[in-house]
């Protein structure tokens, strides 16, 4: 392979992770939520209302992109989609932000379907320009989405000072803007490399699987997919791992809370403690995760590394309600299911080129992320209801329980042979 080859393939990474920084303003939306509430008189329901429809357009709208790239190719669909969010939030801050209907239909159906046309294509893009590093690839892809959200909120907020300087419409023609003209620029990258090329020096042996060759496996279609065994294994798995983490998001600061004023720290001094758990041991660790565990793949395999990553969330989330109330065990156990949760991201992708083949991962993998969907209804939800029946670790204990079934689930899995 040429050095124009081998800077080729790596600007292919610099457009990905573009991209994906601006896609993660999906999660940056909290910062967004005081200001709705208190100057523009929005509920709290529908101030999560609209981040609901965001996550849930996201998630469907990736399936129809899935299935059209191949007509339109991953250049274009990634154009369009970084012009369809940046529109929305543009749209977003030129209406009243008093209007509920208004915002929901452009930042969170309009912004969702953008982020879902342009997400999967710097995975799709990735595998198959680095068959050799695939969960590396995916890994630095996916962290740009999970730090992106970071740098929005930290703009919007404390570092930037937007929304006080500048108003929330501003901030979101601003972000409009960013997001419509650096998605675009990241795009153009986005092409699959010429039909049969593989690295100089690639034999197509994985450490991970030692003489199993890629092209000796079969590369699937969505429908042979759904009619295997091994996708609902993996879905299942999924909403294991994101159900988890998603519940633990949404108890991380109100839980632990409650344990450190057991263990004798006042209200001040707990809410602060809790606070630096989930802003940022959570946070950074789940962005570091996404990368680690991508890393990890490309070693001892996607199968491996999710079975690794779903047995350790899953005894560490059990252990969890006993480390809340302890400063020190708190941020470790922070970290840990931050760390494990990013992993998700990358190592979902990766069992599912593993498992199905890396030609057609962007028709694929779509149906693989509505498992996210799913874990995002069920983990909340569980640990909503049982919060309000003040027993929170028992939701943490039946998270940490599917989880480790899920990796024993994960360790069955089998790839079939090309007959």
């Amino acid at each position: 392979m040429s050095d124009k080859q081998v800077m080729n393939r790596w600007l292919v990474v610099l457009g990905a992770i573009m991209i994906q920084f601006c896609l993660g303003a999906l999660y940056a939306w909290s910062v967004f939520t005081p200001s709705l509430k208190n100057d523009y008189g929005w509920s709290v329901g529908q101030t999560q209302g609209v981040f609901a429809a965001s996550l849930a357009v996201f998630a469907i709208v990736m399936v129809m992109a899935g299935k059209v790239m191949p007509k339109f190719g991953p250049r274009l669909l990634a154009m369009v989609g970084g012009v369809v969010v940046g529109l929305g939030y543009i749209l977003g801050g030129l209406v009243d932000p008093s209007n509920f209907w208004l915002m929901f239909l452009f930042i969170g159906v309009v912004g969702g379907a953008g982020i879902g046309i342009t997400y999967v294509v710097p995975i799709a893009v990735g595998m198959r320009w680095f068959p050799d590093k695939k969960g590396l690839i995916t890994g630095l892809a996916v962290a740009g989405f999970g730090f992106g959200a970071l740098l929005w909120v930290k703009l919007a907020a404390d570092w930037g000072n937007l929304i006080a300087n500048f108003g929330l419409p501003t901030t979101f023609v601003i972000y409009g803007i960013i997001f419509l003209i650096v998605v675009v620029i990241g795009g153009i990258w986005m092409v699959f490399p010429p039909e049969g090329w593989v690295p100089a020096g690639w034999t197509g042996v994985s450490v991970a699987t030692g003489n199993k060759k890629a092209v000796a496996l079969k590369d699937y279609v969505a429908k042979e997919m759904l009619a295997t065994p091994q996708f609902y294994m993996i879905f299942f798995a999924f909403v294991a791992g994101s159900g988890a983490g998603l519940m633990s998001i949404g108890l991380m600061k109100l839980f632990p809370m409650q344990a450190l004023q057991a263990n004798g720290y006042d209200m001040a001094e707990a809410s602060v403690i809790a606070g630096t758990a989930i802003a940022v041991y959570f946070s950074i660790f789940n962005g570091l995760g996404r990368i680690a565990w991508g890393m990890i793949a490309d070693y001892i395999g996607g199968k491996w590394s999710v079975f690794l990553m779903m047995l350790t969330q899953g005894i560490i989330v059990i252990l969890f309600p006993f480390m809340a109330g302890t400063k020190v065990l708190l941020y470790l156990g922070a970290a840990i299911i931050g760390f494990n949760f990013g992993g998700n991201f990358s190592l979902f992708p990766t069992i599912t080129a593993g498992a199905f083949g890396s030609k057609n991962i962007a028709q694929l993998y779509p149906w693989v992320f509505l498992a996210y969907g799913v874990g995002g209804i069920f983990g909340p939800m569980i640990g909503g209801k049982l919060g309000d029946l003040g027993n929170f670790p028992l939701a943490f204990t039946i998270c940490g329980i599917l989880c480790i079934i899920a990796a024993i689930v994960v360790a069955c899995i089998r790839r079939q042979k090309k007959a």
